[in-house]
């Protein structure tokens, strides 16, 4: 991030990704410097060490109340409704994820912002989709509203900087786990539940099957590369809204045997439910050389070492009374 960076909001700041990322922000650029935002107004003590406003990003007017009052110009732009949640309420995924979008990007236009980052996701494949080294440009075409919203999110991104000049920048994150924050309404949410469970109680029901795969990263290589991307110069750039990234692929059962190397007397049954169907439309791989080339992505963990801390840093929560 270039130094005439004068303030950062985060939307959706309480969420699983928003959260850390809050953390690493007001680490890197100081508690004054980093805002934060969202619906729900009960905030950890961790996360009041700066400002925090209530706020819709489906209300414009609210939105663009923020960015002035706290003279923002750069924003990170989580606030959304994930896969699991979007299929059982699709007209609330629709209307906060594109609602939400179009109301950053035009206040990013209006209020000439120098940056906005905008997550995609896995959910913009489908189907039809390549699931093996899924490409970089490929067919999009989803099975979930969640993943209507994330191609629509690409594509709107992608327009506002050809047409208005909005330097947004986003990546399709993979399944992201993290020992810090509860599952929160996706498809990947075995992944991290499967870790808590492992410790709360040595076993945990899986709903989806042993052998699905799915591509996913520890929360720590979510935020690096977020990080990176945003300091990336512009002109090293090809891409903007919809970067691969990728750090691992494992199975469900994978999963569950690295787990039992350190828990050995853990148990896990598969029971596939409704998430079943959206995990099998998802790529079990992704190519993200476009990422690797452009802006020099490399993530840091694989299942072994993120199982193992993982697992250690969750161990410390519940002797804590965290969990």
């Amino acid at each position: 991030m270039a130094c005439e960076t004068r303030k950062i909001l985060v939307t959706g700041a309480l969420g699983q990704i928003g959260s850390e990322l809050t953390i690493a922000l007001r680490k890197k650029y100081g508690n004054e410097n980093v805002v934060i935002s969202d619906m729900r107004s009960k905030v950890t003590d961790e996360l009041l060490a700066g400002h925090f406003e209530v706020a819709d990003v489906c209300n414009q007017s609210v939105l663009r109340k923020v960015v002035r009052e706290h003279d923002i110009d750069t924003v990170y732009h989580l606030a959304a409704i994930l896969s699991a949640t979007g299929e059982r309420d699709p007209h609330l995924c629709w209307r906060v994820n594109m609602e939400g979008l179009r109301n950053t990007l035009e206040v990013a236009r209006d209020e000439e912002l120098y940056r906005v980052f905008c997550p995609s996701s896995i959910a913009a494949f489908g189907p039809d989709t390549p699931r093996d080294d899924t490409p970089q440009e490929t067919v999009l075409r989803p099975s979930t509203m969640y993943g209507v919203t994330k191609v629509c999110g690409e594509l709107l991104g992608d327009y506002y900087f050809s047409k208005f000049g909005v330097d947004i920048r986003g990546v399709r994150y993979p399944g992201i786990i993290s020992y810090k924050t509860p599952p929160g309404g996706g498809t990947t949410d075995y992944a991290v539940a499967i870790y808590y469970e492992a410790i709360k109680s040595r076993r945990y029901e899986c709903f989806v099957s042993k052998d699905t795969v799915l591509p996913m990263m520890y929360m720590p290589d979510a935020i690096k590369a977020t990080l990176d991307l945003m300091e990336a110069p512009l002109e090293s750039l090809k891409h903007h809204s919809d970067f691969n990234l990728a750090a691992m692929s494992f199975s469900a059962g994978e999963l569950a045997a690295e787990i039992k190397k350190h828990v050995p007397e853990f148990e896990v049954v598969y029971k596939p439910d409704f998430r079943q169907k959206i995990a099998d439309s998802w790529p079990r791989s992704i190519d993200d050389s476009a990422a690797r080339n452009e802006w020099g992505w490399k993530p840091e963990y694989d299942l072994a070492t993120m199982t193992k801390d993982m697992l250690e840093k969750l161990k410390e929560r519940h002797e804590a009374g965290e969990l």
